[in-house]
C-alpha cells in the first residue's frame, strides 16, 4: 500500500467537497425545529447523518489520516461560516433591506449564540473522530471483513458522542434534563437508523472506490491523535 498523502486519488476531492457541503447545509437547516410523530427534530436531520457515511467511506478506503484531514477541513469551514454570519449580523443594515426584512428578524433566525455554535462544533469534532477511530480499529480487528459491522458499529459510537455532547452543551440548564434526554435519544436513534438503511449504498460506493482507486487502507501504523497533522 502507498501512503494516502503520497498518492493522487481521483475522488478524494469530490468526497471532501461533498462532506463539507453536507456539514454546512445541515448546520443551517438545524436552525429550524419541527415536530414529527410527536418527536422534535431539527432540519439538519434530513442530511447530517450522511456526513458519517462519508466518514466511513473515507476511513475504509483511504484511511484514518485522510479522514482526519477532511474532518479538520470541515471544522475550519464550519468555524468560518459561524464567524461570517456573526459579522453579518452586527454590520449596520441597509435601510431598504431593514424595512423589508429587518435585522432583528435576521438575527432571530441566524443569530446562533456562542454556546450553540460551540456545541455544534465540539459535537461534530469529537463525534466524527470517534467514528473514524472506531472504524479503523475494527477494520484491523476483523481483517477487513464485515464492513456492515464496522460502519454501523462506528456510527453507534460516533453519533452517540456527537449527539450527547451537542445536546448537553447546548441545552443543559436551559431545558429540563428529561427533555434533553428525549431529544438526545430521538436524534441518536434516528441518525443510527439512517446508517443502517444506507448500508447497501455504502457497500456499493466503497466497492467502487476500492476498485477505481486501487486502495484499501489499513491503519496499522497510524498515529490516531486528532491533533497530529504532520501527515
Amino acid at each position: 500500500m502507498t501512503e494516502p498523502q503520497q498518492r493522487r486519488y481521483r475522488y478524494v476531492d469530490i468526497i471532501t467537497a461533498s462532506f463539507v457541503a453536507v456539514l454546512l447545509i445541515s448546520n443551517v437547516a438545524a436552525l429550524k425545529l419541527f415536530t414529527l410523530w410527536g418527536r422534535t427534530f431539527d432540519g439538519g436531520a434530513f442530511i447530517f447523518p450522511i456526513s458519517y457515511i462519508f466518514g466511513d467511506i473515507l476511513t475504509e478506503v483511504y484511511g484514518y489520516r485522510a479522514s482526519r484531514r477532511v474532518i479538520w477541513t470541515g471544522f475550519g469551514w464550519l468555524l468560518v461560516m459561524n464567524l461570517v454570519i456573526g459579522l453579518t449580523i452586527v454590520m449596520p443594515p441597509d435601510p431598504d433591506w431593514n424595512r423589508e426584512v429587518g435585522n432583528d428578524n435576521f438575527r432571530r433566525v441566524f443569530g446562533l449564540t456562542p454556546r450553540l455554535a460551540a456545541a455544534g462544533m465540539i459535537g461534530y469534532f469529537w463525534g466524527e473522530f470517534s467514528n473514524s477511530f472506531v472504524l479503523a480499529k475494527m477494520k484491523i480487528a476483523t481483517k477487513g471483513r464485515f464492513l456492515w459491522m464496522r460502519t454501523i458499529g462506528s456510527t453507534v459510537i460516533g453519533e452517540l458522542v456527537d449527539t450527547a455532547l451537542f445536546c448537553t452543551i447546548a441545552f443543559y440548564g436551559v431545558i429540563p434534563p428529561a427533555t434533553i434526554v428525549d431529544y438526545t435519544l430521538t436524534g441518536y436513534l434516528y441518525k443510527t437508523l439512517v446508517e443502517v438503511v444506507m448500508t447497501p449504498i455504502t457497500y456499493a460506493v466503497v466497492g467502487f472506490l476500492k476498485r477505481e482507486e486501487q486502495e484499501d487502507w489499513y491503519d496499522t501504523d497510524t498515529r490516531f491523535s486528532p491533533f497530529d497533522l504532520r501527515s
